[in-house]
């Protein structure tokens, strides 16, 4: 089991003893905030900043009862933590998944903070949870489950103050459905704006093109940024992928677009592997109808073992967090590791990644393509317009590109790798708001 006796983790410790908290290395949440803290350390900010961004401002609670088609009734335990908000309203997903738990919550809402700031976008950092699985319920019985949630929540969330989008386990027909509930709730006069409550709506309601495939086409844009400094060129790359959800598998096929060969695919049931590629279009067509890469013909199944083995140039996990562990990251054989999914790869593993020379970039730059589009899809319903794909990609590019450079700028000001880069670019814009505004009252 990874512990944690570091510099870092003993100033993380004292910080949750001032707290009167119990420090847990083995938590997600104590893992996440040490790695800000440490960030927090090397640029030297006030006490007062890092004991703000240690733990959340909310933390709401709510339960759910609902009638399922059988005529019995279900209580479903949710979750929204809003982290921060001081460079703007919260921002962040909903997840829906049988195992989430609030230290999970706490963590993604941490890393939105972070996120938006790196990304200078005007929002704080929130996330939501539900803890249901969406494959053992109707589509109807989704809908009323969705619609309890947003009654729940109720006045926590808004287009001006909390603006949740979708995660792990939903997408824009249940972003829809909290909208629709949302307005229903909403003042006559507010009726218009209200269905920026969420963001991820499908186009047809208010949605924004280009932001499907948002947060893998941000994580391209990075490569774009960063790779060429480190002498590799995307159409002369291989990869492999941990997931082939919404960011796994359209991070393969914008990679297959510029000549990237994938090479290898792991998710809940099963890996896959062919050295000569995987066609990422016809992957993706066989997970929409069967829900897994297993059975994928053109590919041959082998174990996760040898999927954490297959040589590549970039290893790319996009599913749910900490599936790198130490253990997995000493059979990896990469050159770069690039984060789509939040926290996927544990602080020891890190480490041991760098070690070998293998870099490491971060979920905080790398997916902030998601939310990024997120904003642009909230800034045109404020203003009642509809942008067009090449807009939105042309203004995402500009900012992925510009984040990028700063997390390279800071990793060589202060000689340190680029999460706790990422971290201090986005703690120093934070301070400096704080600077400016105050701490109220």
């Amino acid at each position: 089991m990874e512990s944690c006796d570091s510099t870092a983790c003993q100033s993380a410790r004292e910080i949750f003893t001032e707290l009167e908290e119990i420090y847990d290395d083995q938590n997600l949440y104590f893992r996440t905030i040490t790695s800000v803290l440490e960030a927090a350390s090397a640029l030297e900010v006030p006490h007062r900043l890092k004991l703000m961004l240690t733990q959340p401002k909310n933390e709401i609670m709510v339960h759910c009862p609902v009638e399922m088609d059988d005529g019995s009734w279900r209580l479903f335990k949710g979750y929204r933590v809003q982290h921060n908000n001081v460079l703007g309203p919260y921002k962040g997903g909903i997840r829906y998944h049988p195992e989430v738990k609030l230290d999970e919550v706490k963590t993604l809402a941490l890393l939105m903070t972070m996120k938006c700031a790196l990304a200078r976008l005007p929002f704080g950092g929130a996330k939501g949870a539900l803890r249901i699985n969406p494959q053992e319920v109707s589509k109807d019985e989704l809908m009323r489950v969705t619609r309890r949630l947003t009654a729940a929540l109720g006045d926590n969330i808004g287009p001006d103050y909390d603006i949740p989008a979708p995660d792990v386990g939903t997408n824009a027909q249940v972003m829809a459905w909290m909208a629709d509930t949302y307005i229903n709730f909403a003042e006559s006069s507010s009726k218009v704006s209200a269905r920026g409550v969420v963001t991820g709506k499908p186009l047809a309601f208010g949605g924004s093109a280009g932001r499907e495939k948002a947060t893998g086409q941000g994580l391209v844009y990075v490569l774009d940024a960063l790779l060429p400094n480190m002498g590799i060129e995307l159409d002369t790359v291989s990869c492999s992928l941990i997931g082939y959800g919404n960011v796994g598998s359209w991070t393969a096929r914008l990679l297959q677009k510029r000549g990237t060969t994938l090479k290898a695919v792991m998710d809940h049931s099963g890996a896959i592997f062919n050295p000569d590629g995987i066609d990422a279009d016809a992957l993706a067509l066989h997970v929409s109808t069967t829900g897994g890469v297993h059975n994928f013909a053109a590919a041959k199944a082998i174990s996760n073992d040898a999927f954490y083995a297959t040589p590549v140039d970039l290893f790319i996990p996009a599913a749910l967090e900490q599936m790198v562990d130490l253990e997995h990251a000493k059979r990896i054989q990469c050159k770069v590791l690039v984060e789509g999914a939040n926290a996927p790869t544990t602080p020891h593993a890190e480490r041991y990644l760098l070690e070998q020379g293998i870099e490491v970039l971060p979920a905080i730059l790398c997916n902030a393509g998601g939310v990024t589009v997120s904003y642009f899809e909230w800034k045109q319903n404020r203003q009642s317009e509809t942008w067009d794909e090449a807009l939105v990609d042309e203004r995402l590019k500009a900012t992925m590109t510009r984040s990028a450079e700063r997390v390279l700028k800071m990793s060589k000001r202060l000689n340190c790798n680029m999460r706790i880069a990422s971290y201090a670019s986005a703690i120093e814009h934070i301070d400096k708001v704080y600077e400016l505004r105050g701490v109220f009252p």
